[in-house]
């Protein structure tokens, strides 16, 4: 696949941390509008991916680009964000003695100070985006509810609507199930799939349940570079996967 094809790639890129190669010469495109599953073995690598996405390591060889030829590796956390990065811890932070709404709020681009945000006057499309992303995710009706008396599969679906009313063109999204119940799973699977209808989604996952039912392609990491990648059936019957990781 050529670079230019795709809205995130990275080329060789490798990092070390006390000796240890965490990524060793890592190449990954993801395209625009891509549903894309990574998933691993502990200490594959897959966090360290996301940080030097991110901004918060820089690697020690390699080439990551964004979008129009943008080099992520010159850029700091605050400014790769700006661009359209978005990234979803595993544990959710969101504001908790503020409601569904407010948190939403204080989301939206370039509002950053809670203060000054929570008495801002909103402006009809800033609304509409407010009530856009509720629907995305399904919490009209605890619009006004405080976040902390939502269920851990709600905070994460709202720490996600927090992520979408800043319009990133990549979201990525660290085990968004764990922790969650069969039905909130489902819920999960079907808000990543009609996300990445309007933005790249790269899911970090070890519940291969959760994977096999939203993979389109998926991308084995093993001790820092592609072990496998293709379709879940592909990877489900290859041998070095096999192996490595789901043999385990």
């Amino acid at each position: 696949m050529e670079k230019n094809e795709s809205i995130l790639y990275l080329n060789n890129v490798s990092v070390s941390f006390d000796g240890f190669k965490a990524i060793n010469e890592l190449s990954l495109y993801i395209d625009k509008n891509e549903l894309r599953c990574i998933i691993g073995a502990n200490g594959a690598g897959k966090t360290t991916m996301m940080d030097i996405i991110t901004g918060k390591t820089k690697p020690d060889e390699g080439e990551v680009y964004f979008g129009d030829h943008i080099d992520l590796t010159k850029k700091d956390e605050a400014e790769i964000a700006n661009l359209g990065i978005g990234r979803k811890f595993q544990k959710p932070t969101v504001f908790e003695n503020h409601s569904v709404f407010e948190n939403l709020q204080l989301a939206l681009e370039g509002h950053r100070n809670i203060l000054s945000n929570l008495f801002y006057e909103l402006n009809e499309d800033q609304r509409n985006k407010i009530d856009s992303s509720l629907e995305t995710i399904g919490l009209e009706a605890e619009k006004y509810r405080m976040a902390g008396e939502l269920s851990h599969g709600q905070k994460q679906w709202l720490e996600i609507g927090m992520l979408i009313t800043q319009n990133p063109q990549v979201l990525l999204v660290d085990e968004p199930v764990a922790g969650m119940t069969h039905q909130e799973s489902e819920r999960t699977a079907e808000l990543l799939t009609s996300l990445a209808t309007r933005h790249s989604v790269v899911v970090v996952e070890h519940d291969m349940e959760f994977v096999r039912s939203i993979a389109r392609r998926v991308t084995v990491l093993h001790q820092g570079s592609v072990l496998a990648e293709g379709t879940m059936d592909k990877i489900q019957n290859d041998r070095k996967v096999i192996e490595v990781y789901l043999g385990d």
